[in-house]
């Protein structure tokens, strides 16, 4: 007896690495606030990878396409109710992740007899300025954090991509830019290449990740700060970047 709680923690262990082994070439994806609004952006093979929640709230993910639909419309169900029985200026990010979708994610990883959630998350809430945005990342196992300005998800190197991008980020206000700037953290990781050593200057960087995305789709959602219009959200079209069909 004294034996399963340590056998039901190693059994736990194996399941970490089994999802981290499942997810390894995962393709990052990423969230970045700025001053006219919250940029996601993930590169992929046409499946989706970044979605609208509610109103003022997105979602990103990698993982498997049903898995992360499953929480999707989760995401939705929770915040549509949560708008309904309160009001929508209401719905936080912070209730919607801290008390609702991670505690159903941590349910369903510590039930060994079933399927674990093979996906990694993203979260953004759109303030009504870039101090008051709110990103959030959330892990299979329920574990999350919040955090302001940037948040990557990826199987790799994504604190030192994080911290990466915060630092050439600081200034920066156009959107294009900025995911400029997220594509080259994605090559990166791509590639398992250090951020702590040595990173390519910008032109070599830009020649690098345009050559990746051969055979790819870059994704994109912005959600409006301005513009007084009621839909926050919209899908950015493929030629929205410039130099990319």
């Amino acid at each position: 007896m004294t034996e399963e709680p340590y056998r039901w923690l190693e059994a736990v262990g194996q399941r970490r690495e089994y999802v981290r082994e499942q997810l390894r070439d995962g393709s990052p994806v990423f969230a970045v606030s700025l001053p006219d609004g919250v940029l996601l952006l993930g590169v992929g093979t046409g499946q989706s990878k970044v979605f609208e929640i509610h109103d003022r709230h997105v979602m990103a993910a990698l993982g498997h396409p049903s898995d992360i639909e499953r929480i999707r419309q989760l995401a939705i169900d929770s915040a549509h109710l949560e708008a309904f029985t309160r009001a929508a200026e209401d719905l936080s990010l912070r209730r919607l992740v801290g008390f609702g979708l991670s505690a159903q994610l941590k349910q369903s990883f510590e039930q060994l007899f079933g399927a674990p959630v093979l996906a990694e998350f993203l979260f953004a809430e759109l303030g009504a300025a870039p101090e008051q945005d709110v990103l959030a990342r959330l892990r299979p196992d329920g574990t999350f954090v919040f955090t302001g300005g940037v948040a990557v998800a990826s199987p790799g190197d994504e604190d030192g991509a994080r911290k990466w991008l915060q630092g050439r980020l600081a200034g920066v206000t156009d959107r294009a830019a900025a995911a400029e700037l997220c594509l080259g953290a994605w090559w990166m990781l791509g590639g398992q290449r250090s951020f702590a050593d040595a990173v390519p200057a910008d032109d070599v960087l830009g020649r690098s990740w345009r050559s990746a995305l051969a055979g790819r789709v870059v994704e994109a959602g912005w959600l409006r700060r301005t513009g007084g219009i009621p839909a926050r959200y919209e899908p950015l079209p493929s030629g929205w970047l410039p130099g990319l069909a």
